[in-house]
């Protein structure tokens, strides 16, 4: 058989290097908007931050909705038979 190819602190990096790569997205998103719609340097900064915060909550929103569907390592044990 074939083992897993990434150990779990390789994982790990990985991990973050994603998650930190999608709150960025976000937070230029949020810049570049600005910086089209005319901005100046400070509103294009605000569009950066904010798109920096909406992003970070929305990373948090998804990895706690996805967590439902992952399987529970306890599923089925320690419940109470009636």
């Amino acid at each position: 058989m074939v083992g897993p190819s990434l150990t779990d602190a390789e994982r790990d990096v990985a991990s973050r290097r994603l998650k930190l790569g999608f709150i960025l997205l976000v937070a230029a998103s949020g810049g570049l908007t600005a910086l089209q719609a005319g901005g100046s340097l400070p509103v294009v900064a605000v569009g950066l931050v904010g798109g920096a915060v909406l992003g970070t909550v929305l990373l948090w929103f998804l990895l706690r909705w996805w967590a439902e569907f992952l399987p529970s390592p306890d599923r089925g044990r320690n419940q109470r038979r009636r």
